[in-house]
């Protein structure tokens, strides 16, 4: 069977696995378990670490890589209005079940060009990207921050995290620096106002995450 390898993990993945959006790899296939996994994770803990970063009156939120709807929930919990981004059929499906929240409109989308996101026309309060970056290789990480960046109302916030350590098999990821992200940022004109690292709650030893946020200019 054909397939394409992978420089950082050294696996090779099928040609049916490659029909999928690039950096999707394997989260169809395994869905059930995602649903699981991800759902036992509370919002509020999950992002714990830049919470009081996060608007206190109602706002406009887009969630890039929603996954099972549970940070878009969250977020729809506390007032705000939530665009959910999520390319993989199989997790959008159970997301819409799992979260039927009136203030979640859901997209079928995907980095590094979000074209569909832009033809919305929208501008955000909040940007997430949470254990979505380090799936693009380097050219897709430069093409993904300059479409990001105007979804980002001026003033609004962009934050992300950054899973460091093995690669689960099936998946494509890459090891993102925390130090490469923010400049990259930097020169899309986005300015650091948090980060920090810490241990994974789901991913087993020698994982670790970095969580970044950014504050477009005013």
């Amino acid at each position: 069977m054909s397939g394409s390898r992978d420089p950082r993990s050294g696996k090779t993945y099928s040609a049916r696995m490659t029909t999928r959006v690039s950096g999707t790899e394997g989260y169809g296939e395994t869905a059930g378990e995602r649903v699981k996994q991800y759902e036992s994770l509370a919002f509020a803990d999950v992002h714990r670490h830049v919470m009081h970063l996060f608007p206190t009156t109602p706002s406009r939120v887009v969630d890039i890589g929603a996954g099972t709807g549970r940070d878009a929930a969250g977020f729809a919990e506390l007032g705000h209005t939530v665009t959910a981004v999520e390319p993989t059929p199989e997790l959008r499906t159970e997301a819409q079940r799992l979260h039927p929240h009136p203030a979640i409109t859901w997209v079928d989308d995907s980095l590094p060009d979000l074209d569909r996101v832009h033809a919305l026309g929208e501008c955000y309060d909040v940007v997430m990207l949470t254990a979505v970056w380090m799936h693009l290789d380097l050219g897709q990480r430069e093409r993904a921050m300059a479409r990001l960046v105007p979804l980002v109302r001026p003033g609004g916030l962009m934050a992300l995290s950054l899973r460091h350590g093995p690669v689960p098999a099936g998946r494509r990821m890459f090891d993102v620096s925390a130090e490469e992200t923010c400049a990259l940022a930097g020169r899309h004109g986005l300015t650091v106002i948090h980060e920090s690292k810490g241990p994974s709650q789901l991913g087993g030893p020698g994982v670790w995450w970095d969580r970044l946020a950014f504050r477009a200019q005013r």
